[in-house]
């Protein structure tokens, strides 16, 4: 009997906010343990909390960028149970009411042609809500540390539909979704620094029953390969327990990425289990239509949107727009050069996706501590457009440029890189590399347009690489037909 996955994963995003969910104490990753604490993030007695508005602005806009329905009244509730990393023994959360339900996240699937792009699918989501996040526990040898500096941190919860197919699929839309949250100045989703966070929950069932099976949890998937590996583990492993006749519990289990393998944890709880109720000490929340507009406003062009709008405006290919895409920045960086040199935006692509940043590794500096600037490259465009300068002697200037921060004219003239002009000399080189080929000519004049190419090799070493391969050629066509 055949199987297949069901997948559906719950994303805890950390929103990019000044201080904490429901405390003035400040956010941060690296900080001194137990530096970003005050009364209210270590539940003193008599404390009360006060909702961060800016994080409410974000999860907003993050249920628009992703199509949800924005509920117009949402409340808090609290989540109870005990575990060290919980001060006051409760979370506050959103259960039934969350802020955003609905909605989706578009991925690109794995294997599709990438001549222009691939086939996109659509994941359902089933809401996102709000919530506090909890303290590190640091394990050691003999003792468990807590740290409670990540307490508090506003938390978006993103819960998809069971609707992944794949592993590939799974780690296709963590990609997606963490490029939305960054385009969108939500959260930065470093998984290194806890701020993305992943569960995944796996079942299998025959290949086209409608019965879900029975879930099993993944937990500690910190990395987004991590995910793939461990859902790959999981589905693999619940197929060898039915087809030897066993049966699926539902259970969380622990994946360590470095061994590839897996534990059971606990048995699955339940809603139940946490006793939910309003939490008494702060008032629903009200959504009007004035507060989605102005966050609506805000909301930037989605990834894929962007690289549709680049193939179709630029007409740049797949193998520069998935470079270009996923960094904000350097999609608008990209544009802005590109718009200087209208018609010229597929060299433009190159001379980012190649040579910038290969000199930006190389010096391990980011875009903005970047000496080429979008007018570097444009001009750099046009005067090889032009022919003042040739393409291999182009790239001489390329790294001038990232060295000294001077425009490409400046280089060309300080290095005596340009690109031989002198026409009459020209003729001549072209009428000597003619002569001394009988060959090619007998071919050329017989119909094989491409023996004009052994030519071309004489006339750019007598000129020691500066003519332009342009007039080159016209240059040979002209005194070939005259022959």
């Amino acid at each position: 009997m055949k199987y297949e996955a069901v997948i559906g994963l719950e994303v805890h995003v950390q929103i990019k906010t000044k201080s904490k969910m429901f405390a003035r104490v400040g956010t941060g990753f690296g900080q001194p343990e137990n530096t970003l604490t005050d009364p209210v993030v270590l539940a003193l007695p008599g404390v009360l909390p006060v909702m961060n508005k800016e994080a409410l602005d974000k999860i907003i806009k993050a249920g628009l960028l992703l199509g949800c329905d924005i509920a117009p009244v949402c409340k808090w509730d609290r989540k109870n149970y005990f575990y060290p990393d919980l001060p006051k023994n409760y979370q506050i959360s959103q259960y039934d009411q969350p802020l955003c339900l609905g909605g989706g996240v578009e991925i690109e699937l794995p294997g599709a042609s990438r001549n222009l792009m691939g086939e996109h699918k659509r994941i359902p989501l089933t809401r996102i809500h709000l919530e506090e996040d909890v303290g590190k526990l640091n394990h050691f040898a003999r003792e468990s540390l807590i740290d409670y500096n990540r307490a508090g941190t506003p938390l978006m919860e993103i819960v998809s539909d069971p609707a992944l197919a794949s592993a590939e699929e799974a780690f296709a839309y963590l990609t997606s979704l963490k490029q939305t949250m960054i385009y969108g100045g939500i959260s930065d989703c470093d998984m290194e620094k806890g701020q993305m966070r992943c569960d995944a929950n796996v079942s299998i069932r025959p290949v086209g029953s409608p019965k879900l099976g029975t879930k099993v949890e993944l937990k500690n998937l910190n990395s987004i390969s991590f995910v793939r590996d461990g859902i790959t583990h999981e589905i693999a492993r619940q197929i060898a327990v039915v087809e030897a006749g066993g049966t699926i519990i539902q259970e969380t289990r622990d994946y360590d990425g470095q061994t590839g393998a897996s534990q059971s944890l606990r048995t699955k709880e339940e809603a139940h289990d946490y006793r939910y109720f309003p939490d008494p000490d702060l008032m629903p929340v009200k959504v009007d239509e004035a507060w989605k507009a102005r966050l609506r406003a805000e909301c930037p062009e989605l990834p894929f949107d962007k690289q549709r709008r680049f193939f179709e405006e630029y007409q740049v290919p797949y193998t520069i727009t998935s470079v270009l895409v996923p960094d904000r920045e350097l999609s608008d960086y990209f544009e802005v050069a590109a718009r200087l040199v209208p018609g010229k935006a597929q060299a433009v692509g190159n001379w980012i996706t190649n040579d910038l940043l290969r000199e930006l590794g190389a010096a391990k500096q980011t875009l903005a501590q970047s000496k080429v600037r979008p007018e570097h490259i444009a001009a750099l465009v046009k005067l090889i457009d032009e022919g003042t300068v040739l393409n291999h002697a182009a790239k001489e200037v390329f790294v001038d440029m990232a060295a000294s921060g001077d425009m490409p004219e400046a280089i060309i003239a300080r290095k005596g890189l340009k690109a031989e002009t002198n026409l009459s000399e020209l003729e001549q080189w072209c009428r000597e590399a003619i002569a001394a080929n009988a060959k090619a000519l007998a071919d050329f004049k017989a119909g094989k347009d491409s023996a004009i190419n052994g030519f071309k090799g004489p006339v750019m070493k007598a000129s020691k690489g500066k003519a332009n391969p342009r007039v080159v050629d016209e240059t040979l066509r002209r005194l070939l037909a005259a022959m």
